[in-house]
């Protein structure tokens, strides 16, 4: 789920469906990855998962996100963070490296330190990409 349109083409374009809140359809989804940054998508995310189903929380707001965890017991819904991809990391310089996967939509632009302070604090550096990675290279 994305905010518009455009934010949803590059998930699209990566073969991912994808909606924004107003056009996702009313389906008892599975599972839901909420990778964002917005407080309050965790609990949108236990509603829309069926029951038995799974959470798994990768974003962090900047602020406390609230669950019911009545819902999540009640509901039988197991919930994850994840904070580390480490355990799939060996898969995913396999697939980078025999071209399988392709990261560069991913990365939206590369800034050099000076830069770094604004990237860190959420600010998108001009004429950035579509891509939600933003790359520091401290050799520019």
């Amino acid at each position: 789920m994305g905010r518009d349109e455009p934010t949803l083409r590059l998930a699209r374009d990566l073969g991912f469906a994808a909606w924004t809140r107003a056009s996702l359809p009313s389906l008892p989804w599975d599972a839901v990855v909420d990778a964002s940054n917005a407080a309050d998508l965790p609990a949108l995310a236990l509603d829309l998962v069926r029951p038995g189903g799974r959470v798994v929380c990768i974003g962090l707001a900047g602020f406390p996100s609230r669950i019911d965890t009545r819902d999540l017991a009640l509901r039988d819904v197991t919930a994850v963070g994840v904070l580390s991809g480490s355990a799939g990391l060996a898969g995913t310089i396999e697939a980078y490296a025999d071209g399988s996967v392709d990261a560069r939509p991913l990365v939206a632009a590369t800034v050099g330190l000076d830069d770094a302070s604004g990237v860190l604090a959420g600010r998108r550096p001009a004429g950035a990409g579509p891509g939600p990675k933003i790359h520091i290279d401290p050799r520019r």
